[in-house]
């Protein structure tokens, strides 16, 4: 039996007013408690947990010096958070983080009141606080906005896009950039610490008041001379930060974010600037305290559920290949036949399987960082050199560029292949990391080829057929997690465009199935088929363009169509319709349902729960097809319920 650790003073903390009673002295033992407090909760729930354990003293020193909620904190990215949940009254239900019916893994508006933005993925909070700040300077309101930003959210260009309209905001933004891998300045220290107390101090910043004060009244060659000689000093003092001043932010730091005793003072004066925009320098380890032995370059970003003791962390069998190693296999596979295949990822080497590709062709593989608008643009300037770029970004990241994939792709009618994963849900990321929407924002573009995998085998395919387009862009989605056990070919072989294929024939019920539903279609068919109903299932292979033929073959043979797909309303289902409905199919006897994922944001559960909710696994699509069909059975399955 493991014996829980002290939690003492952590059990006195229900809100942070409860934390801002205790001295300081405490503080440490306070970060200390909340550290293991986060491994243990982890250890039963798994999900995010390396930046939370870098966060830890940051979170308690923030929580203790601003006046939270009223003070706007902001984590950037989310998953930050866990240490923040926990002292803001959500400690009862952290060990339900990312399962049906608990904790976002996220910061979440709807959660607390001290969460005062959702951040599912980076990138977003300097321009969010620079909102609020903006809100309490027009209504005289004195509370501050903080956006801790990190993790790699200052790799978009997002974040500067705020700063470079930061200044308006005054002393009521600041910016905690959580630096954890210490990819801006790695000098911290006793000195580091005490010249960034000394110049974030009212004194320092007082004298330097008057002295702008005084530079306004000198002449402008001798005021831009001595405004330069002040910044380089101060940025010799504090260690660089030019670029932030540029922009119109007062540097400071870099300081220890583990030592409270450099923490604390500088924030205190930070609060307490009559000037501002602030930005501090905050230097943590990721994974800071993480129990596990072995190393890890990503500082366990995130982990599955661990032994607290020995640290083996929960691991299943292995059924099939998981979707993402299939694509990586494939893309060099086809990069060792084509030297012009070339890949892309926006800071998701090893999430998109790209880790693999770069190991086997390193300078054809290029991580851009959390920059998937300029991954985009990227792509598109080598494919009008003759390249064949593969932008391999999540489903959900992907809408961050949609403007880039509509002017500098779609409307050049420039060959950029987009390979989409953690296409459909996803579990337990929840509707921030869902790829609920791709069908439908790509599918409605002039020019693109859209295809979705059924399984991993033609997965394979569709790689191999997506580097033969070169006349317009193409895309390829398929779903987070593992294949379906499907025999592999050798070499993916070129699919013929708009075409899709029988799986199974029948001659009442068609299912026209999208993507990774095709398991749960021949399912439902056999169901279907014990019922008295004969059922076709077909796999369109392409949400774009569709396949005509097969359409009115199913329209002339069946007396019910349903489409089913893992995305959103206005996607597959709406193309077929949109044809059906233009060649006049839906002027007879014909029914036809589009099954979809419901128009709404759905929340984080077991994937197998997220579908059934959703009424597309094999007993939602027999009771589709029952209900349109008028059948007895649903009518007496119906009266039951």
């Amino acid at each position: 039996m493991t014996k829980r650790p002290n939690t003492d003073l952590l059990d006195k903390i229900h809100t942070p007013k409860d934390l801002r009673q205790l001295p300081k002295e405490d503080l440490r033992a306070v970060a200390d408690q909340l550290r293991a407090e986060v491994i243990d909760a982890a250890s039963t729930s798994g999900g995010h947990f390396g930046a939370g354990l870098g966060v830890v003293e940051l979170t308690v020193a923030l929580h203790y010096v601003f006046n939270t909620p009223d003070d706007r904190l902001i984590w950037d990215v989310g998953h930050q958070a866990y240490p923040h949940k926990i002292l803001t009254g959500r400690r009862d239900g952290i060990r339900s983080i990312r399962q049906g019916g608990g904790l976002s893994p996220f910061t979440k508006r709807g959660e607390s009141e001290y969460d005062p933005f959702g951040a599912g993925h980076s990138s977003t909070s300097i321009s969010a606080a620079l909102g609020m700040a903006v809100a309490n300077k027009l209504d005289n309101k004195p509370g501050r906005a903080i956006a801790v930003i990190g993790d790699g959210a200052m790799s978009a260009g997002m974040a500067y896009e705020a700063m470079n309209n930061a200044e308006q905001a005054g002393n009521r933004l600041i910016v905690i950039l959580n630096d954890n891998d210490m990819s801006i300045a790695p000098a911290v220290g006793a000195l580091s610490a005490y010249l960034a107390k000394i110049i974030s101090s009212e004194t320092f910043l007082s004298l330097r008041g008057f002295g702008k004060k005084i530079l306004e009244m000198l002449p402008k060659p001798l005021a831009d001379r001595a405004r330069l000689a002040e910044e380089t000093a101060r940025g010799m003092a504090a260690g660089g930060g030019t670029l932030f001043d540029e922009l119109g932010f007062y540097y400071v730091g870099p300081i220890d974010g583990h030592n409270m005793d450099h923490l604390l003072p500088v924030l205190e004066n930070v609060r307490d600037a009559v000037d501002g925009p602030m930005l501090v320098h905050v230097v943590t380890e990721k994974g800071k305290g993480h129990p596990f032995a072995e190393p890890n370059e990503e500082k366990y970003h995130a982990v599955p559920k661990f032994n607290l003791v020995t640290g083996e962390r929960s691991k299943s069998a292995p059924k099939a290949p998981t979707y993402t190693n299939v694509f990586a296999e494939a893309l060099i596979d086809e990069a060792e036949r084509d030297d012009k295949v070339v890949a892309i990822t926006a800071a998701m080497p090893s999430g998109t399987g790209l880790n693999k590709f770069e190991k086997a062709f390193p300078d054809r593989c290029f991580d851009v960082g959390i920059a998937e608008q300029h991954a985009v643009t990227f792509a598109a300037g080598l494919a009008t050199e003759g390249y064949k770029p593969f932008a391999t970004i999540y489903s959900t990241f992907l809408q961050r560029a949609y403007d880039q994939i509509v002017h500098d792709v779609a409307v050049q009618n420039l060959p950029v292949r987009f390979a989409i994963d953690r296409a459909g849900l996803v579990g337990a990321d929840g509707p921030t990391h869902a790829g609920s929407f791709d069908i439908t924002y790509l599918a409605s573009l002039p020019n693109m080829v859209v295809m979705a995998a059924a399984d991993e085998a033609e997965l394979k395919h569709m790689v191999a057929t997506a580097v033969s387009i070169n006349d317009r862009p193409s895309a390829v989605r398929y779903p987070r997690g593992e294949g379906t056990g499907a025999e592999m070919p050798k070499h993916g072989e070129v699919l013929e465009i708009g075409k899709g294929r029988i799986v199974r024939k029948g001659t009442k019920v068609a299912i026209l199935s999208l993507g990774a539903r095709l398991s749960e279609a021949l399912k439902a068919a056999e169901e279907l088929e014990a019922k008295g109903l004969s059922t076709t299932v077909a796999d369109a292979r392409f949400a774009k363009p569709v396949d005509h033929k097969l359409i009115r073959d199913l329209a002339a043979s069946h007396d019910l169509i349903l489409t089913i797909e893992e995305g959103s309303i206005g996607g597959f289902g709406a193309h077929v319709m949109d044809y059906c409905a233009e060649e006049g199919i839906l002027d007879g006897n014909l029914r036809i349902r589009a099954l979809k994922l419901p128009d709404v944001f759905i929340d984080h559960d077991a994937p197998e729960k997220m579908y059934e909710d959703a009424g597309l696994n094999a007993s939602g699509i027999v009771e589709a097809a029952l209900k349109a069909l008028g059948h007895n059975s649903y009518k007496k399955s119906a009266a039951n319920n």
